[in-house]
Parts: C-alpha cells; sequence; structure tokens
C-alpha cells in the first residue's frame, strides 16, 4: 500500500498539464499567422508606395562606341607607339607608317604644279606674240592693198596707152613694134593687178588665222591668274593629295580612351581599310538594361536610372538616365533567331535592350570597362 501511494501521486500531477499542450501550438500559429500578415501587408504598402515606382534588372552590360584605327595610305609599318590596355589622348601617335613614297610623290607632285605653272606663263607669253602677229598681218593687209592701187593705176595707164595705140595704127601712126610693146605693157599690168589683188587676199587670211590662233590662246587663260588656271588647280589638288598622304603615314589616336585588340607589328605591310587596333572612350561608356517586355509599360526617355557594378560592388553607385529603347528584342537580332512558326512554340519572355548614359564624373571617378555586369534599377516614376 505504501508503494501505491507515489504512484497516485504521480497520475494525479501529471493529467492537468495535457490540455496546456494545444493551447501553446495555437498561440504560436496564430502569432505566425499574424506575422505573415502583417509582413504582407507591410509588403503591400511598401510595394504601393515606393516598389511600384522602380524595376530593376541585373542582365545589364557596359558597353561604348569603340573607334577603329585604320591606315588611309598602303606602306609599311615603320614603328608601333603604343600597346594594349596602354591609354591614349586624342592626336597622340599610335602607328608611324614609312613615308619614303609618300615623300617621293609629293616632291612629283609639286614638280607638276611648277612645271604647269611655267606652261601658264608660256600661254600667256603666247598671246602677247600672236597678238602681235595679228598687227604686223594687218600692216601687210595695208602694203598689199597699196600694191592693188598701184598696180590698178599701171593696168589702167597701159590699158589708155593700148587704146590710143590701137586706133593709131590704122593711119601707120604707129608702128608694129610700138603697138607690140604696148600689148605687152597692157598684159604685163594686167597680170601684176591680179596679183596684187591675190596678195591682199592671202594678207587677210594671214591674219585672219593670226587672229582665230590669238582667240585659241586667250581663251585658255580668259578670266584665270597664275594661281586659278584649271592646269594649275588640278596639279595643286595633286600637291595636297601628296601632302595629305604624307600626314596620314603618322596615325594618330581618334579618340581618348584605353588601346585594346593591338594587331599591327614592325614590318607589316598594311592596306588601306585594315584594322591595326581599337580605341574604347572609356570616359563615354553606356550601359545597355535587357529589362523584360512586361517591365516596359512606364519606362520613358529621360528616367533616371540607378546602377551598381560587380567591379566595386554595392558600395559604389552610379546615376544616368534612359537615353533610348532599342529598336527590336535582344533574340530577333541574334545571328539565328528563333523560329516560332513550329507546333510545339512554347512562350518565352522577350528583353528589350535599355541604353543607360552614365556620368562621366562618377566614371572618371570609378573606371568602367565594356562587358562588365550592372544592375540597373529605372525610377519609372518620373515623367
Amino acid at each position: 500500500m505504501a508503494d501505491a501511494e507515489p504512484n497516485l501521486h504521480v497520475a494525479n500531477t501529471t493529467a492537468p498539464e495535457a490540455p496546456a499542450k494545444p493551447s501553446l501550438r495555437k498561440r504560436l500559429l496564430t502569432g505566425i499567422a499574424g506575422a505573415v500578415l502583417i509582413a504582407g501587408v507591410g509588403y503591400g504598402g511598401w510595394y504601393a508606395l515606393v516598389g511600384s515606382h522602380y524595376i530593376s534588372t541585373d542582365n545589364a552590360y557596359v558597353g561604348a562606341d569603340t573607334a577603329s584605327v585604320t591606315p588611309m595610305v598602303a606602306a609599311q609599318v615603320a614603328g608601333v607607339a603604343v600597346s594594349d590596355t596602354q591609354q591614349v589622348r586624342k592626336g597622340d601617335v599610335l602607328v608611324q607608317l614609312d613615308d619614303s613614297d609618300a615623300r617621293i610623290a609629293l616632291a612629283q607632285a609639286e614638280a607638276d604644279l611648277a612645271k604647269a605653272r611655267r606652261q601658264y606663263g608660256q600661254t600667256s607669253a603666247t598671246s602677247a606674240a600672236l597678238a602681235a602677229q595679228v598687227q604686223a598681218r594687218s600692216a601687210d593687209i595695208s602694203r598689199a592693198r597699196a600694191q592693188l592701187v598701184a598696180a590698178e593705176a599701171d593696168y589702167e595707164k597701159a590699158r589708155v596707152d593700148l587704146a590710143r595705140r590701137q586706133r593709131l595704127a590704122p593711119n601707120g601712126a604707129v608702128s608694129g613694134e610700138e603697138l607690140t610693146s604696148a600689148t605687152n605693157a597692157f598684159s604685163s599690168a594686167k597680170a601684176n593687178l591680179e596679183l596684187a589683188r591675190a596678195g591682199v587676199a592671202q594678207a587677210n587670211s594671214t591674219r585672219g588665222a593670226a587672229t582665230g590662233e590669238l582667240a585659241a590662246n586667250n581663251a585658255l587663260i580668259s578670266g584665270t591668274t597664275a594661281n586659278s588656271a584649271p592646269e594649275v588647280l588640278a596639279a595643286q589638288a595633286r600637291v595636297d593629295q601628296a601632302r595629305l598622304d604624307l600626314q596620314r603615314t603618322v596615325i594618330r589616336a581618334p579618340v581618348d580612351g584605353v588601346v585594346t585588340r593591338r594587331a599591327v607589328q614592325v614590318g607589316q605591310r598594311v592596306a588601306p581599310g585594315a584594322q591595326l587596333m581599337l580605341i574604347v572612350p572609356i570616359n563615354q561608356l553606356y550601359v545597355d538594361a535587357n529589362f523584360k517586355e512586361g517591365q516596359l509599360t512606364r519606362v520613358k526617355v529621360g528616367q533616371p536610372v540607378t546602377l551598381k557594378s560587380d567591379l566595386y560592388g554595392g558600395n559604389v553607385e552610379y546615376h544616368g538616365k534612359v537615353v533610348g529603347l532599342s529598336g527590336g528584342t535582344g533574340s530577333s537580332f541574334a545571328l539565328i533567331p528563333a523560329q516560332n512558326a513550329t507546333g510545339n512554340w512554347i512562350k518565352v519572355v522577350q528583353r528589350l535592350p535599355v541604353r543607360v548614359q552614365l556620368d562621366p564624373k562618377e566614371l572618371a571617378e570609378h573606371p568602367l570597362r565594356v562587358g562588365l555586369s550592372m544592375d540597373a534599377e529605372i525610377d519609372v516614376s518620373k515623367n
């Protein structure tokens, strides 16, 4: 009996505690449900007041409009002044080409220019000589006309003398010899008259030829000078081209940036248009952020963007603005675009690149490189 009492006491002490377990579990579940409810309400309020004003993506990458360095003339490379990863300023010498051929071409063009100017001077002098010839031919015409007048007078005198002797010859007043002499004189005077007329015609023709030559020569120099004549201008253009080709043997940086993909060596012969290297303008970088098509409803040009780079982590923020949306999705411009006209088509959410312009001052403080990953967040509440 003594042993039974403790067992009975234990039973009496444990029986009232059993109903407390369901009450504790209920309170715990109720607390969790309340916490979830409060969190949901809080998130809903935060999203309605703040979160709905922003869209974000981690599918964003740094880009740049790189400058391709290409030669304008064909020549052998005499020297390369830069290497990959080297930072250059606009105008810095990148590559020196052998300029021997260009110097020879310039000297030849300058000689052609001097020859063209000398020919212009010769043409001008020829005009003066032709003008003198025209004046000389005019004097020849005057002399020929004077000879014609004399020949006409001689002809008229010989004709009168012959006519008088012919009237007197039947009466025997004129001898046959005198009549014959008068007839010969008349024939000679007539021939001299025809010769004088031909001389006048020839003098006129010679003056006409000289006048035509003068007009043709003047047409070559009319309204021009030694610097504006067409032949001189053409020669000057060849000189300018040769001088430009000589300048182009020194290849300079077109923009500020960093050298990358250098593909030129000393001794290599390069052709016009061959890519020698790229210059990445790291102070003019931008970001292409690929947002889902459902996020772009309220995206507009000019909206502010906050960005973070994996290179510096979350402690460094970049600020930019939306400058435009791409003309097509990334998949539409892929090398092998997706073909959706099939029986097993499955809809895939597309992404559209949004171009974001970065602040140059922030880029100078924390430089980026092309291809780095970025996190982008657009404030779509701003118009």
